[in-house]
């Protein structure tokens, strides 16, 4: 068997490597989770995966019973604005009261610029008298930096909070409606709009540390949730030059960009992908703007709302299936998720294998988990998501709806594969937590016990899949990576544990101690 798939891929003994593994444990991947000790590459494919290879090697590295993966896909993140967040944004993940907000701001503050930006607040790490955790409000913001435009995003991305300066710039003063500064979803991507984007230099820069990022962290591809047309050909040029290595499939906006790659057509290099559009159906859970069928429980004057009308959603899906393209729609609640099928349902036929996506399908009611499969509608999930919320989400959407929160395994079984990522900068990149998250359903220090709802794990070949060959099926690449089979772009990662069969409570401290991409050492 192996021998064939080596001779279809015009491979024979006789012929050399440019690099060979062996004395490991290397995981292909592959349609039976195939485990060799060996594989050559040459020109940046593999060429052979086994246990005998008869060759010689212009490189032989001797992994010494270490272990390799295919390099790691992050199936769903904001790569791009991780890369500003880097060049320009305060970090306010962690902070524990929003006084210790306040403290950061004043550390960093640029008495220079005029804008304060910071990212990565959550309420819900903060405590209260009462246990509630209130929406912050910009008093304190207004006092402390009266000539200074400030906006600081949610740890979701979907909610803001600036000061009066923002809502005078942006015509939303307190008087219609605003009174704390608090924005969500389409009134905060317009506060957002009003910061000037970033110079070419500054993107550039952006582009290059968050890859450096995301090479630390064993990751060969990402996927980016919404780019628009001049990010995208700016990591193709860069790409081009060979500046950057990282692997790209970017979802288009849709707006200008999406029309521009309709006309163009699909752009596909060996490192950039863009075939699919970028929708919101709703907010999310944290800012409660997630759509729930029924109010909040611990906000019953509210159930979350839909950002767009029926008509916008239709346009774009009818532009998608004119065109080829797939269609991902961001959707939290189960009425966002049942919104989202409703309009799918109105272009997709059953058995089809246009791989339209739900981003992050994190609350499902009942009734709606065969619609996936019925239409072949693939979740993309983020398991990271299940422990950042773990805490909190029950007390927002109550016991009955809970259960059908963070289902990943009976999402997994309509279609039999989901696509996994991180959603980062918004939860942690390193894709081991991302697969320990799938698995134990646990923080990294073992809580709870017997896991957040451990029903609904993933099993850890499962887990694997849905970081590499699922998710590159995901964005239509199943056949080029994602396993390391002969043919594929040698794209792998070699870890300090063995994801298998270490105890889970091992997996979070496994170190990457070596990444390839198109066989070129990254790291």
């Amino acid at each position: 068997m192996q021998t064939d798939l080596n001779k279809q891929n015009n491979f024979h003994y006789d012929d050399s490597a440019d690099l060979l593994l062996v004395n490991g444990r290397i995981y292909t991947v592959d349609e039976h989770f195939t485990v060799v000790s060996q594989m050559a590459v040459r020109d940046g494919k593999i060429v052979y995966t086994g246990n005998n290879f008869k060759s010689k090697a212009k490189e032989t590295i001797d992994l010494q019973g270490k272990c390799v993966y295919p390099g790691f896909i992050d199936g769903h993140c904001h790569f791009v604005y991780f890369g500003e967040t880097l060049v320009r944004y305060i970090n306010l993940k962690g902070c524990s009261s929003f006084n210790e907000v306040i403290e950061r701001l004043q550390q960093h503050n640029n008495n220079d610029s005029n804008w304060i930006i910071g990212q990565g607040w959550d309420q819900n790490l903060w405590t209260s008298e009462n246990g509630s955790q209130p929406f912050p409000d910009n008093k304190m913001l207004n006092q402390l930096f009266p000539d200074k435009f400030i906006l600081l995003s949610r740890v979701d991305g979907h909610a803001v909070l600036v000061n009066d300066n923002i809502l005078n710039l942006i015509n939303m003063n307190k008087e219609s409606g605003n009174p704390k500064g608090i924005l969500l979803d389409n009134d905060a991507d317009i506060a957002k709009a009003a910061i000037a984007p970033l110079t070419d230099g500054q993107l550039k820069t952006a582009l290059l540390k968050a890859e450096s990022v995301c090479f630390d962290n064993g990751l060969s591809s990402i996927t980016d949730a919404g780019l628009d047309k001049h990010t995208i050909l700016t990591i193709k040029k860069l790409q081009d030059e060979g500046i950057m290595k990282i692997k790209v499939n970017a979802m288009a906006n849709p707006d200008s960009t999406f029309d521009f790659f309709i006309n163009q057509g699909k752009l596909e290099t060996d490192r950039l992908k863009v075939q699919s559009v970028k929708l919101y159906t709703d907010g999310a859970l944290g800012s409660r703007g997630a759509k729930l069928l029924q109010p909040y429980t611990d906000s019953p004057e509210t159930e979350g709302f839909i950002v767009k009308d029926d008509s916008f959603y239709r346009q774009i899906c009818r532009k998608a299936i004119d065109s080829g393209f797939q269609v991902c729609t961001h959707a939290i609640g189960d009425g966002g998720v049942r919104h989202t099928l409703d309009i799918y349902s109105e272009f997709l036929s059953e058995n089809n294998d246009l791989r339209w996506r739900i981003e992050h399908s994190q609350i499902v009611d009942s009734t709606d988990f065969q619609r996936y499969g019925k239409l072949n509608i693939i979740p993309s999930i983020q398991a990271t998501h299940c422990i950042d919320d773990m805490s909190w989400a029950g007390k927002y959407i109550g016991t009955q709806r809970i259960r059908n929160a963070y289902p990943y395994r009976r999402l997994l079984s309509e279609n039999n594969w989901l696509v996994n990522g991180t959603d980062f900068p918004w939860s942690n990149m390193n894709p081991v937590i991302t697969f320990y998250s799938s698995v134990a359903r646990q923080d990294i220090d073992g809580n709870p016990k017997e896991g957040f709802q451990p029903h609904d794990a993933l099993t850890r070949e499962q887990a694997l899949r849905s970081i590499t060959i699922w998710a590159a099926k995901g964005q239509f690449e199943e056949n080029v990576k994602g396993s390391l089979e002969t043919g594929k772009c040698a794209d792998f990662v070699i870890l300090s544990e063995d994801l298998m069969t270490a105890p889970l409570s091992q997996i979070p401290n496994t170190e990457m101690l070596s990444l390839y991409i198109n066989g070129e050492k990254i790291r």
